[in-house]
């Protein structure tokens, strides 16, 4: 087991090497740095060391509109979240792909859309990704429909807005 930030992890670092950074920042919370630079919509990494989790936790992404969820089990789980996020985790292609309106550069931060995977989130939080945006992150079940027409959704969670404003 390794160790980042404080977080033991339970997978080798680097889980993804010549792919992924993960500085050592102490204090400042963990990250994860592009070591490559990739096209809009480029594959960045498959999701191949993923295992099913019984409940949510803050480091799970849910696959299903069930709830279901899994662990990444690898450094991928240190992207943080942003509104205008560099990738997004496809979970129903186990793929996680460059956000297909910009580029991946080396050296940038890897970030994603929290709500695009999870609809009623284990811990929210008030986002930075701006250091002023504010917007209260709690999932796409509390997201506003102006936000979630911006960023790119997963199918489940697609289902589940379309569920709730059908009534059903």
């Amino acid at each position: 087991m390794d160790s980042t930030d404080g977080m033991v992890v339970g997978w080798k670092q680097p889980s993804h090497p010549g792919l992924i950074y993960v500085p050592r920042l102490p204090g400042r919370g963990s990250s994860a740095i592009s070591l490559v630079s990739l096209p809009p919509g480029g594959l960045f990494a498959k999701i191949t060391s993923s295992t099913p989790c019984e409940r949510p936790t803050w480091t799970s992404v849910q696959y299903h509109r069930d709830g279901s969820s899994f662990e990444l089990n690898s450094d991928l789980v240190l992207c943080n979240h942003s509104c205008r996020p560099s990738l997004v985790f496809d979970t129903s292609k186990f793929e996680v792909r460059v956000a297909d309106n910009r580029p991946v550069k080396a050296g940038d931060a890897l970030t994603f859309f929290y709500p695009s995977t999870e609809w009623d989130m284990h811990e929210p939080f008030t986002c930075e990704c701006s250091g002023h945006c504010g917007t209260r992150i709690a999932g796409a079940k509390h997201a506003s429909a102006t936000l979630l027409k911006q960023v790119w959704l997963n199918e489940h969670i697609k289902d589940l807005l379309a569920a709730r404003g059908s009534g059903s």
